[in-house]
């Protein structure tokens, strides 16, 4: 059986992330979103077939040419968007016979492609889909059943109960007859829920399975925090591969890989996971459910706390960063500090496509893009973005989203675009 992941979108409510990358690249606990699901679906399959389209080489150069052992097959997306023209590209690499499709970008355990297969084969059906029990389907589509069977999916019905479409499938070969006679959704889409409801109309078998294990779509920057906190919660193992030096404490679990060295004086407590080749310390505190990455500097009188930094970038002296995500290859200078809480301790409210989205967290700090460089004594307000390539002069407070290449000067009264 072939395993099939959907990994061409622009992840543009991840911005500014995914500026430069595709969204299943971004690393959570320090690997690629991406790694995940080959993981959770690597005892099923035994080729992968993954559908790109944006910042393709990207991911291409992150994955390679193989999995464990097994194949992975790179597809351009046919012209077009949505879930089934995805699907229908890698038609001529599944063959003739039954197929998984998840989309990259969401987070499932082994648990869910187990339940999937059993109850596919079971119902002997043309078409099984993964669903989970949700208070509230605002942001997903509702799946309606009778007995064993799918019998409809509506498209985001409003703040009911109900189960939710997972983004995991699979299917029989002949879903792509019907692909081929699904038109374009209200979104202007080509939707595979869409297919589906063919299938169902012409007495086709669509069986679903209930997963009830833990589950997130990453659509936005504060799900990443979500998943950073679930992995080190619950899979991180306390294991020492660099350099502790004396008068450092850790409470465990903590995770620091080869050629990292922990200086004395700092304070970092579990859980906690950092890469290879850093630098931490002295004299700095380290708190839970924060991820460092490979390449990176926390240095002198630096707090982090629930929070990802990812590969080459630097917290170097008298930073706080909490609740916050910093891309790669960022430098935030002396005294740069995130704010993560409103002084009334209402949501923290964050422009996402040009609209304000509550995240539901009372506390959210900064989300910095790529190759940014912070000057000293620079304030961020919380839910705030920094777009990549980005310079932010000394003593700027960021109290609106800064765009992509942009240099900032002192109280954001000028904004000099960078060509």
């Amino acid at each position: 059986m072939k395993g099939v992941i959907l990994a061409a979108g622009r992840g543009e409510r991840l911005r500014p992330l995914t500026d430069d990358r595709p969204k299943v690249v971004l690393k959570v606990a320090n690997k690629p979103l991406i790694s995940y699901v080959l993981e959770n679906l690597d005892p099923f399959v035994d080729e992968f077939v993954i559908v790109v389209r944006y910042k393709r080489d990207r991911l291409i150069e992150t994955l390679g040419d193989e999995f464990r052992g097994k194949p992975i097959t790179y597809v351009e997306q046919l012209p077009g968007d949505g879930t089934a023209k995805a699907i229908e590209s890698a038609r001529e690499h599944v063959g003739e016979g039954e197929f998984i499709v998840v989309n990259g970008d969401i987070y499932f355990e082994e648990a869910a492609i187990k339940e999937l297969i059993s109850t596919f084969r079971r119902e002997k059906a043309d078409a099984a889909i993964v669903v989970k029990h949700f208070d509230d389907l605002s942001h997903f589509g509702k799946i309606e059943t009778e007995g064993a069977f799918v019998t409809n999916v509506l498209e985001k019905p409003g703040a009911i109960s109900g189960y939710a479409n997972l983004g995991i499938y699979a299917f029989k070969p002949t879903v792509f007859d019907f692909i081929a006679r699904t038109g374009l959704s209200k979104r202007g889409e080509y939707e595979i829920t869409d297919t589906l409801n063919l299938l169902i109309k012409a007495g086709k078998k669509v069986a679903y399975a209930v997963y009830d294990g833990y589950w997130n779509d990453i659509g936005r920057p504060w799900n990443l925090l979500e998943l950073n906190e679930y992995l080190l919660k619950n899979k991180l193992r306390h294991e020492i591969r660099g350099t502790v030096e004396e008068g450092a404490v850790i409470i465990p679990p903590v995770e620091i890989g080869e050629g990292t060295v922990v200086r004395s004086g700092s304070y970092i407590i579990g859980p906690v996971k950092i890469g290879r080749n850093s630098k931490i310390g002295p004299n700095c505190f380290i708190r839970p459910f924060t991820s460092i990455g490979d390449n990176c500097h926390v240095g002198n009188a630096v707090e982090i706390k629930n929070s990802i930094i990812m590969d080459h970038s630097n917290a170097p002296h008298l930073n706080y960063v909490g609740d916050s995500i910093i891309g790669e290859n960022t430098n935030l200078g002396a005294g740069t500090i995130t704010a993560n809480l409103r002084h009334d301790r209402g949501n923290i409210k964050v422009e996402i496509k040009g609209k304000l989205e509550d995240s539901g967290r009372h506390k959210l700090g900064a989300i910095v893009g790529h190759n940014v460089k912070t000057g000293i004594n620079v304030s961020i307000y919380p839910g705030r973005k920094i777009g990549s390539g980005s310079l932010i002069g000394p003593g700027v407070v960021v109290n609106r989203n800064v765009p992509p290449r942009t240099l900032v000067v002192i109280n954001q009264e000028t904004l000099v675009k960078k060509l």
